[in-house]
């Protein structure tokens, strides 16, 4: 009997589960698609695999291990397999990662060359700079600040104002890092009066172009160079310095003990410096070579050399 167009409209129709509600409300019958029965068969699949291989279910107060592991370096140089887990992974990407495998052939590089030759190629001083700044900021920034700039003057040297108190080439930095420095002014408030504090005061802010009192001024350019303060002796006679002292430049404004810029007028400048003359000063770098490494002491090297524009 041929199919008639009745017949062949019911089978185009869609099927129903056979449930129906005031007399017309069907329940339709549409089957999934199978590209997604077996894309949640595979997802399955995939589950019940990761619970096998990661870390997955809390088990008491502890949770399945899975029997994937990871393979690093631990910070003594040794071998170590643990079970994975993400830090885990992080630690092995670190070491054997493209990224890492790369950044340590250059790093080569940089450890053949010399600062001259680091100093003349944007490549290798971009590579440097970019690395340093990781090791400042974990090494250097809590004293000298992020960048280079301390959040107090007197506290810290300031790296970022080109004012050397221990010398800008890269050598004098680089053997500042390695060996530290003890800075070191001895306190005057036992050896001279307060007047003759004062007139010291007079005399050293106005090596640097402040209006002081000119006649204590005079007097106290005659302690600053004789004997009795001996100033002289670190700061020299123009009052300019010396590398191998430690002693600051009195003549350039920057001041890296005495908070002069921040202070109101001449009087409270003068305070300032009293201050440090009557106190002295006591600071010290640590040493660097027995916590970093030769490589980094050189990144970091030119990195704070880049920071004052070096010398």
């Amino acid at each position: 009997m041929a199919e008639t167009s009745h017949d062949k409209a019911q089978n185009k129709a869609v099927q129903t589960t056979g449930h129906a509600w005031d007399g017309d409300l069907q329940e339709f019958n549409n089957p999934l698609p199978s590209w997604w029965l077996w894309s949640f068969y595979a997802t399955v699949v995939f589950a019940a695999i990761y619970w096998v291989l990661y870390p997955a279910w809390p088990v008491g107060d502890t949770y399945t291990k899975g029997i994937a592991t990871t393979t690093f370096q631990d910070q003594a140089g040794n071998e170590v397999t643990m079970g994975w887990n993400t830090r885990a992974e992080f630690i092995a990407d670190m070491q054997t990662g493209d990224e890492t495998l790369k950044q340590a052939e250059y790093l080569k590089k940089v450890e053949a060359a010399s600062y001259e030759e680091i100093a003349n190629d944007a490549d290798m001083t971009a590579f440097t700079q970019s690395l340093a700044k990781v090791l400042f900021a974990d090494n250097c920034a809590a004293c000298h600040g992020i960048g280079g700039t301390p959040a107090l003057i007197g506290q810290y040297p300031n790296l970022r104002d080109d004012a050397w108190l221990w010398g800008g080439e890269v050598e004098q930095i680089h053997q500042t890092i390695v060996a530290g420095r003890n800075g070191y002014m001895p306190p005057f408030a036992q050896v001279l009066s307060a007047e003759q504090i004062d007139q010291l005061a007079n005399y050293v802010l106005g090596l640097s172009g402040h209006q002081v009192d000119t006649a204590k001024a005079a007097a106290g350019k005659a302690l600053f160079q004789g004997d009795q303060a001996g100033c002289y002796y670190c700061h020299t006679e123009s009052g300019e310095g010396m590398y191998s002292q430690g002693a600051a430049n009195l003549t350039d404004a920057i001041w890296t003990v005495a908070d002069v810029p921040g202070a109101a007028d001449t009087k409270a400048k003068l305070a300032e410096v009293r201050s440090v003359i009557s106190a002295g000063v006591s600071r010290q770098m640590p040493a660097w070579s027995e916590r970093l490494s030769d490589t980094e002491i050189k990144l970091l090297t030119v990195y704070v050399h880049g920071l004052g524009g070096g010398q």
